[in-house]
């Protein structure tokens, strides 16, 4: 069979034959029909992600989408490398295969389900939202955090307050529904400022960017919150603005500020796989959106380290497996904004 095969950490896979998956006792060989490139996967195949490096040569791939020898379309999730999802087939355990409901795109599924995934996770099982709150996503402009959005309003969010730098962006993320916006523009006591009045009292903070984003929000709130009384839950999902921040411990002391992180390591794995299956059932009423750009197999490392316009998602697909995947000239565009 083909796969996306890494020789090197920090090189772009390569299209090649490699030999079929041999199953242990009890896993299933499942095909697979669609798998997405999103920033976890490279970083993992780049040896830059924070769980560590990889024995080489690997095949990268965290998710996909696929179907059993019986028929069924299923979403695997929870695969570690060298044995990832970038391959025509993959042997996964039952207990790893989610049934995808009736009438979903398996390459829409693909492309949605790493980014609704970190914001449906963030809000249910770290920032434990509950119905009437108020979420701030920080960070809302990319495809996770729009997803953010949505998903709070489905889980019942009283409001939402959208923070970006892409004034265009955060109209669409008003048309998401979306209460407050703000631009992280101009300067940072302005920021600041805006802040503290568009979210000044808001219960859940998801924070997809960390660094000055972070503290120039953080700031802004406590110097507007009019009960530092009242619990602020923030949670740390990603840093796209970078990786530190400076956290003056006088603002974990002046307000009852809790911070916590929401990644691979922050759950057990059953929680997981159970919020995986939860958010599977939720997709069907729920609106795609993440552009998808589906891409063949074979053009694995061309479109590895290509940019893609803002708010797209490559999915690649077997080679003749989707009648939409396209050559990467066509997907070239702007990098996503945040």
């Amino acid at each position: 069979m083909y796969a996306a095969v890494v020789h090197a950490l920090g090189q772009p896979p390569r299209y090649e034959s490699v030999p079929e998956p041999a199953p242990a006792a009890g896993e299933v060989v499942v095909e697979v029909l669609a798998a997405a490139l999103y920033p976890l996967v490279r970083s993992f195949a780049s040896g830059g992600h924070y769980t560590g490096g990889a024995a080489l040569p690997l095949i990268p791939g965290f998710d996909g989408v696929g179907r059993t020898p019986q028929g069924e379309l299923v979403y695997v999730s929870g695969l570690e490398p060298p044995h990832g999802t970038m391959a025509e087939r993959v042997a996964v355990p039952p207990a790893a295969l989610m049934p995808v409901p009736e009438g979903l795109d398996p390459v829409v599924v693909a492309a949605v389900m790493n980014p609704a995934s970190s914001a449906w996770i963030a809000l249910r099982e770290r920032g434990r939202l509950r119905r009437g709150e108020s979420v701030l996503v920080l960070g809302a402009t990319g495809n996770a955090g729009r997803a953010a959005i949505q998903l709070a309003l489905d889980q019942g969010a009283g409001s939402v307050v959208a923070a970006g730098r892409d004034p265009l962006a955060l109209r669409a993320a008003t048309a998401l529904g979306a209460h407050r916006t703000v631009t992280l523009g101009g300067p940072d006591q302005e920021v600041a400022d805006a802040f503290g009045a568009a979210a000044a009292d808001v219960d859940i903070v998801l924070d997809y960017l960390w660094d000055r984003p972070a503290e120039l929000a953080l700031d802004g709130i406590l110097r507007h919150r009019a009960d530092l009384a009242r619990p602020l839950r923030w949670v740390q999902v990603g840093s796209a603005a970078g990786a530190d921040m400076t956290l003056p411990s006088a603002w974990l002391r002046k307000a009852d500020v809790s911070v916590c992180g929401s990644g691979l390591g922050s759950i057990s794995g059953a929680r997981r796989d159970a919020a995986l299956r939860e958010l599977l059932a939720r997709l069907p009423a729920l609106t795609p959106t993440t552009e998808v750009v589906a891409v063949a197999m074979a053009d694995v490392e061309a479109a590895w380290e290509s940019p893609t316009r803002s708010g797209a998602r490559i999915v690649f697909v077997p080679a003749g497996g989707d009648e939409r995947a396209t050559r990467m000239t066509e997907a070239v565009g702007d990098r996503e904004a945040v």
